[in-house]
């Protein structure tokens, strides 16, 4: 089993930065792809930010230019540097790893996810 634990969430103004870190523990896959998605209330999850195990990164239209992904893989842990901040960015931030079987097959965990709150 792997465990994704997220950290960084909270309540920040309008333009500012949070950064949210996400830790992953237990059977670690050698290969895998891990990402950030958010749940706003009453909408869908939806993607953020993916990285991939080699390090190739895709972003939502709607963060591009201001949220970055990057990961640690000695640490086994994926940060998302979210800058310039709006309110419509606030949703429950949940992390999400993609672990890959030597057959191809795939297995997904996620995180219990953190708050993030845009307001003044």
């Amino acid at each position: 089993q792997v465990q994704l634990v997220e950290s960084g969430g909270g309540l920040v103004q309008p333009g500012g930065s949070l950064r949210l870190s996400c830790a992953a523990s237990g059977n670690i896959f050698p290969i895998n792809d891990m990402g950030w998605y958010r749940q706003a209330p009453g909408k869908q999850r939806e993607l953020v930010a993916y990285i991939t195990s080699v390090g190739s990164t895709n972003l939502a239209d709607s963060v591009k230019g201001r949220f970055a992904i990057s990961r640690d893989n000695a640490k086994h842990t994926v940060y998302l540097q979210m800058n310039s901040l709006k309110p419509e960015d606030t949703a429950v931030y949940y992390c999400s790893m993609k672990g890959y079987f030597s057959s191809g097959a795939t297995s997904d965990y996620w995180g219990r996810g953190t708050q993030v709150t845009v307001s003044s």
